[in-house]
């Protein structure tokens, strides 16, 4: 599955996108990020979307089989040799995954991507200034320095944030739902919780986009209505509620 680049005359580096939003609050980081990622100033790598498998079996018995494409890794801006990892609000998020005919993925999802990322590092957590942009870069850059160059599907290194059926009957409006930051033994070290506000971001948080085609039993189907239905829905969530599409 390839993601296509839009024209650029210039593109940013990870490091000097960094640099431009070193004291910026999420609203600008934001805005800078979405300006970059739709001019297309992302690296190669992210364009090559790798296939996820996942079945079920219906009420009859019958094994459904389906599968989905994903981003090898979370959103990222930069070249092909200065990229960096990017913590985005939900909201900026949607924007970008709209451009590029994406969703965002669901608990179960991450759970199916980590089950079969290539790659799987130990979370690294971090303490101080979650929220600021120094703290996202210096995360990268730990991050980068586990990977050691390993290439493939990559998990285990944010936690995602995700469709959730929550974030609708949550007592509290515009939460964001996030999940994930597995271990190297399988468990998350984050439960599915919408206890932050929709524009909190922190170092730890990822956007993993999907491809908005789900092929079930070899037939194409947009993920929204493999959602709504009621068998088929379990291919893609596990929750009681499984009507949260987007942000």
């Amino acid at each position: 599955m390839q993601v296509q680049k839009a024209d650029a005359n210039h593109q940013i580096t990870g490091t000097a996108f960094y640099k431009t939003v070193v004291s910026s609050a999420w609203q600008p980081r934001d805005s800078v990020a979405i300006a970059a990622i739709l001019a297309g100033d992302i690296p190669d790598f992210l364009k090559r979307f790798v296939r996820i498998n996942t079945s079920i079996i219906d009420t009859a018995g019958k094994t459904i089989t389906a599968y989905y494409f994903v981003s090898p890794d979370y959103v990222s801006i930069g070249t092909n040799d200065d990229w960096a990892r990017i913590p985005l609000t939900p909201m900026a998020a949607q924007i970008i995954a709209d451009s590029l005919h994406c969703f965002l993925p669901t608990r179960k999802m991450v759970d199916d991507i980590y089950t079969q990322a290539k790659v799987k590092l130990e979370p690294v957590p971090m303490y101080a200034f979650r929220d600021s942009s120094i703290t996202m870069w210096q995360h990268h850059l730990i991050i980068e320095g586990q990977r050691k160059g390993r290439q493939g599907l990559i998990a285990g290194i944010k936690k995602d944030v995700v469709l959730s059926g929550k974030i609708s009957r949550d007592a509290k409006q515009n939460r964001v739902a996030i999940y994930g930051w597995h271990k190297l033994d399988g468990k998350p070290i984050q439960p599915l919780y919408t206890g932050h506000i929709n524009w909190w971001v922190d170092y730890s948080h990822g956007i993993r986009l999907v491809y908005q085609t789900i092929w079930v039993n070899g037939k194409p189907m947009h993920y929204t209505d493999v959602l709504k239905d009621v068998t088929l829905q379990k291919l893609l969530c596990d929750e009681v509620w499984c009507d949260c599409y987007r942000y």
